[in-house]
This record gives structure tokens, C-alpha cells and sequence, in this order.
């Protein structure tokens, strides 16, 4: 698993691409998201090498592009996708332990989160937390809608959640 952080700029994904295709790398899995004026990406390579060889392939490219970049030597195996069968969103005033009031609800209630953003935004000198996240509901739709409704009422939240799959119970 290839790993790489820096200050966005066009180019990374297209330059990253490109020198691993010609060093011989086949791209897989891949999680790309830009984090304030920050880019990150996680990225599968499979590659015939070892990861010294893949270190002294990308360093090269993380360097002219003032990336961090790390490689993670990972098992390989069978690729399956998972798909998640619900969104939610939360909105809320700003403050501390948004994150983990949220996300410890929805796991107490069998969500298991498969990908999440979050981010702030200020309107009118009002600061707004948002949550958006999509997962799989292990124990089924009620226990969520449970849990949403006393994040509603007891930590001041607005939440919607959407099924994904209208075969959920």
C-alpha cells in the first residue's frame, strides 16, 4: 500500500499514475481526498518487487511534487467489494467530540463505516460540522434510525439517513 501526503497542487494523481505504470506497477484499490489545502492518497500497487524497489521508484515523483510518501508491504489476496447500504449525513454547530459521539452511536447500533467525510463550514460567524458517511447496516435499518433520532434530541444534530438498498429491514 503506497501512501503520500502534500500541499494539493494539479498533477499529483496524473504524475503518481504515470511513473508507476512505466515502472511496471498494476494500480488497484485506491482512496484519493483533498483535507484543507492538503492531498492524500491511498493507493494498492501490485508490483513484482519489493518495496525498497517501489520506495526508490516513487521518491522521485513525492519529491518534485513535495509529497511525503510512504510504502506499507500488505498481503495480498482476493479483491471483493463491499457495498454499503446506507448514507448518513449529520450537521451540527461546531465544538469538540462531534466525531466521536457520532461514529460511536452508530457503531454501538451495527454500522460498520465504510467511507467518511467530514468538514466545517462558516456562514454568518456560525461555524457547521458535517458528517457524511456510507456504511453497512450489520444489524439493520431501525437500530440507526434509533440511534439518529437521540443524536437529534440530545446533541442538538440534524441527521438524515438514506437507504441504499430498499431491501433493508
Amino acid at each position: 500500500m503506497l501512501t503520500l501526503v502534500g500541499k494539493d497542487q494539479p498533477g499529483i494523481v496524473a504524475r503518481l499514475s504515470t511513473a508507476l505504470c512505466q515502472g511496471g506497477c498494476n494500480l488497484g484499490e485506491s482512496s484519493m481526498a483533498r483535507l484543507g489545502n492538503n492531498f492524500t492518497i491511498m493507493l494498492m500497487v501490485q508490483f513484482e518487487g519489493n518495496v525498497r524497489e517501489l520506495e526508490k521508484m516513487v521518491t522521485p515523483v513525492a519529491k518534485t511534487l513535495d509529497l511525503h510518501n510512504h510504502v506499507d508491504q500488505v498481503e495480498g489476496g482476493q479483491h471483493f467489494l463491499i457495498q454499503p447500504n446506507v448514507r448518513i449525513s449529520v450537521y451540527c454547530s461546531d465544538r469538540p467530540g462531534i466525531m466521536e459521539e457520532v461514529t460511536a452511536s452508530l457503531a454501538g447500533a451495527g454500522l460498520n463505516i465504510l467511507n467518511l467525510d467530514s468538514n466545517i463550514g462558516v456562514e454568518k460567524d456560525t461555524a457547521t460540522y458535517f458528517i457524511h458517511l456510507e456504511g453497512v447496516a450489520g444489524d439493520g435499518i431501525d437500530p440507526l434510525y434509533k440511534a439518529l433520532d437521540i443524536l437529534s434530541r440530545e446533541k442538538k444534530m440534524q441527521t438524515q439517513l438514506i437507504p441504499i438498498d430498499t431491501l433493508l429491514g
